[in-house]
C-alpha cells in the first residue's frame, strides 16, 4: 500500500502530537523533493506550518537510525551559533516502521539586494566558532554515507584520516577506484602540511552547496542539510565552488571579514577531493576523471 495516501493525516498527526504534546489537527500536504533517500512534504495543520521529511525503515537506512538525529543535532549546534538562518528543528524518531525529521517550514522568497554579502558574512561569523581539536562529539553523514568525525588534534591527520581515507577505502571495496589510483591518493598523507595551511577547527556547515542555501521570504539566506563537524574553514569555501561557484560577493563579503590566506583558489580542487570521493561512492564512475586530475596535480 502506498503511504501517500489515506494514512499520510495519521502518520503526520502522531508525529506532530509526539514532537508538540498535543492534539494536532493536518489540514493539508504538499509533496516535496525529499532528495535520493527520503521523501518530504510540506503539512499545514492547526498548529503552523512544517516541513516533514521520512524515511522506510529497512529500505534505505535500515543500519542508520541515527540518520535525522544527527541531522537535527547539527542543526542545533549551527542554531546555537547566532551566525546563520537554519530552520528549527521541531522534533524526530520513528514511528509507524519510518524514521522522520519535523522542521520548522521556512517560506521562500527572492533574493534581497545584499543577499550575498549576507551569506559571506555568516558564514565568517559560523567558521569563527573553534574548539580545541577537529572532528566533533559525533559521527553523522556527508548525503547518505558515514561520516567519522574522531576527535583529533592535527586538522591535516584529521582531512586525511577521517574524509579522504574512509571514503577511498569504500571506492576500492566497491570497485570504483582501483588500487593504483588509490596507492596514489595515500601519498597525500605526508604533503598535506606543505599544501595546506594550518589553522585552526572552525565549525563548518560541511555540505554547503546551492542546494542547501535557501531564500527567505525576506530574501536573506538559510542553510540545511548540514554535515557540521570542526575542520578546515578552506573546505566549505571549496565545496560551494564544486558545482559552479557562488556570486563573487558571496566570496568578497567573507574574505574582507574573515581573510582567506594566499593562494586559496588553487588549493581549492586539494579540498574538493573530499566529495569528489563523496560522489564517486554515491553516483559512480563519473566522478572519476575529475579525481584523476586532482591526483595528477597534487
Amino acid at each position: 500500500m502506498s503511504f501517500w495516501g489515506d494514512e499520510q493525516f495519521a502518520f503526520f498527526e502522531s508525529i506532530l502530537f509526539l514532537a508538540l504534546g498535543q492534539d494536532v489537527q493536518v489540514i493539508e500536504t504538499q509533496f516535496l523533493s525529499g532528495g535520493d533517500i527520503n521523501t518530504a512534504a510540506q503539512v499545514f495543520s492547526s498548529e503552523g506550518v512544517f516541513f516533514v521529511k521520512w524515511n522506510e525503515l529497512g529500505k534505505h537506512v535500515e543500519d542508520r537510525h541515527d540518520f535525522f538525529e544527527t541531522e537535527a543535532r547539527g542543526l542545533a549546534l549551527l542554531h546555537r551559533t547566532d551566525a546563520v538562518r537554519v530552520p528549527s528543528v521541531v522534533g524526530y524518531g520513528e514511528q509507524q516502521g519510518r524514521a522522520y525529521l519535523i522542521l520548522e517550514y521556512i517560506d521562500p522568497g527572492k533574493s534581497g539586494p545584499t543577499y550575498w554579502e549576507e551569506l559571506g558574512q555568516s558564514l565568517a561569523l559560523l567558521h569563527g566558532h573553534t574548539q580545541p581539536k577537529f572532528g566533533l562529539s559525533f559521527n553523522n553523514y556527508i548525503g547518505s554515507l558515514p561520516q567519522s568525525n574522531t576527535l583529533t588534534a592535527n586538522g591535516h591527520e584529521f582531512f586525511f584520516d577521517q574524509r579522504l581515507l574512509p571514503q577511498a577505502g569504500m571506492a576500492l571495496y566497491k570497485g570504483v577506484l582501483d588500487k593504483p589510483l588509490y596507492d596514489r591518493l595515500l601519498t597525500l598523507r605526508d604533503r598535506l602540511p606543505d599544501l595546506l595551511p594550518n589553522e585552526r577547527p572552525a565549525m563548518v556547515h560541511g555540505d554547503l552547496w546551492s542546494g542547501n542555501v535557501l531564500i527567505t521570504e525576506e530574501g536573506s539566506p538559510a542553510l540545511i542539510d548540514p554535515a557540521v563537524y570542526y575542520g578546515f574553514r578552506e573546505a566549505d569555501l571549496a565545496f560551494t565552488k564544486l558545482f559552479g561557484g557562488f556570486d563573487q560577493r558571496f566570496y568578497d563579503a567573507y574574505d574582507e571579514a574573515f581573510p582567506l590566506d594566499d593562494g586559496f583558489n588553487e588549493r581549492v580542487t586539494l579540498y574538493n577531493l573530499y566529495p569528489l570521493l563523496v560522489h564517486l561512492n554515491l553516483f559512480g564512475s563519473g566522478y572519476l576523471s575529475g579525481i584523476e586530475r586532482v591526483l595528477k596535480r597534487f
